[in-house]
């Protein structure tokens, strides 16, 4: 899907980007995580060629991007931006009809896209389909944001750092609705995030940059067990420390856990799992059994771990 080979980016004289060698793959969750100044943001600019790379190639679907034109390269790519940037002036149906009215799709398809996707977000159409973005909340612009970027079903999604500024009860639901999206979508996510937890949480695979290097890229359990080196090791433990110390028995306590005896879901967890271990499970399942004494005693998704640490590592970890 994107293939970075050798790709560098330097500025004055300087390397904010060394030698990134990775692939991406069709329909991966893929988080970008490091410190500021990392190289992150840059990294992700190049894919959709706001930066160019100073040295290396890109590749999208086996083709360079240099060899695409520009505007059609971008009409297939999403973007979302920690500032929300929707364009003040235009209604929040204008503003999500963008991308499918460049793509010359019909004023009846456009809406009727529109309608769906406000749908998909609680936000109903008859209430907001004419609101301008001063008029909403910045939880609400964001999804509008989110809405905008995948609208027109794009092969890539670009995300920056899209929740940082929220407050903590908006940025969980609209983690909770990326994740919803990206199973529903199948679109490539391409994630920049300074927050492990986020990224484990949202990830399927996570990429460890600093100063401009890749320095490990794996799935989040194999990095939480077998992180490359130290760097590796004290950022996740930084960031992850107090997700770590719960096990699904707490979720249980806290009432986290659905009743359902009956679960068909093919994978199980126990009581005495880590939080760690369930997040890697349940971003390749859509649900977990929780068996306790050899008997289903209820099943756990993404959602429920969501909430769990949000009343957790909302009050604690931050």
């Amino acid at each position: 899907m994107i293939e970075f080979r050798g790709v560098s980016k330097e500025y004055n004289g300087q390397l904010v980007v060394e030698n990134f060698q990775v692939d991406i793959t069709d329909g991966e969750f893929f988080v970008l995580v490091g410190p500021s100044g990392s190289g992150k943001t840059t990294m992700l600019k190049m894919i959709n060629r706001l930066i160019e790379p100073t040295d290396g190639d890109i590749y999208f679907n086996q083709k360079r991007l240099i060899d695409y034109d520009l505007k059609e390269l971008r009409l297939r790519i999403g973007y979302v931006l920690q500032q929300i940037a929707l364009f003040p002036n235009l209604t929040v149906a204008e503003n999500i009809e963008l991308i499918p009215e460049m793509k010359k799709w019909s004023k009846e398809e456009r809406r009727a896209r529109t309608k769906e996707l406000l749908m998909k977000v609680n936000l109903p159409p008859e209430d907001y389909l004419n609101r301008k973005p001063a008029e909403l909340s910045g939880g609400e612009q964001q999804r509008i944001g989110i809405l905008r970027a995948i609208a027109a079903k794009p092969d890539i999604i670009l995300m920056d750092e899209p929740f940082s500024a929220l407050d903590p009860i908006s940025r969980e639901q609209l983690q909770l609705l990326i994740k919803e999206l990206h199973k529903e979508l199948a679109s490539t996510i391409v994630f920049v995030t300074h927050d492990m937890n986020e990224a484990q949480l949202l990830g399927d695979r996570i990429c460890v940059i600093k100063n401009g290097a890749i320095v490990q890229t794996d799935t989040p359990e194999n990095i939480r067990l077998h992180p490359k080196n130290d760097f590796v090791a004290q950022f996740f433990k930084h960031d992850s420390i107090v997700v770590e110390s719960y096990c699904v028995e707490d979720m249980i306590l806290a009432g986290f856990i659905l009743e359902n005896t009956l679960s068909t879901a093919e994978v199980s967890v126990t009581p005495e799992d880590k939080i760690n271990t369930v997040i890697h499970l349940v971003n390749k399942h859509s649900s977990l059994k929780v068996v306790k004494e050899n008997e289903v005693i209820g099943e756990l998704n993404g959602d429920n771990i969501l909430q769990f640490l949000e009343t957790k590592v909302g009050g604690e970890g931050k």
